[in-house]
């Protein structure tokens, strides 16, 4: 069993320091481009999250407006200002959005029918806000 199973942690310290070091012939190069290519559907996931979760409360806010409380108002406001700090720090991701927008709807309309009384099919079938609206541009 390798290091890489045995002792993930120990593990990254190694390959940093072989990489520190310039010891790029001793590198576990297999592991490092899986953990690289994780690293990178792990922001898009975080996106696709952040978005679920602000297009949710748009949804509830506008389906059910007379149940609107402040607290769905400042999640979207919060959601709205992680994702802004998320494609600032991983300006690559705006390629993503309208993907991130779609697959976030899908979770959105569950997360919608779980926390309201609707059903998914008063929801429309595809996203009804615009990227910009979604982000609050």
């Amino acid at each position: 069993m390798s290091l890489y199973d045995q002792d993930f942690y120990q593990w990254t310290q190694e390959q940093a320091a072989l990489l520190k070091a310039g010891a790029l012939a001793q590198l576990d190069v297999g592991n490092l481009i899986e953990e690289v290519e994780s690293m990178g559907r792990s922001e898009k996931r975080e996106l696709v999250s952040r978005l679920s979760v602000l297009i949710m409360h748009m949804l509830k806010k506008d389906y059910q407006p007379t149940r609107q409380t402040r607290s769905w108002t400042l999640t979207i406001d919060e959601q709205r200002a992680r994702i802004r700090t998320h494609l600032r720090d991983n300006p690559s991701l705006k390629s993503a959005l309208a993907q991130g927008v779609e697959d976030a709807y899908e979770l959105a309309i569950f997360k919608a029918m779980r926390e309201t009384n609707l059903n998914q099919k008063d929801f429309p079938k595809d996203c009804p806000y615009s990227i910009e609206r979604i982000l609050g541009e």
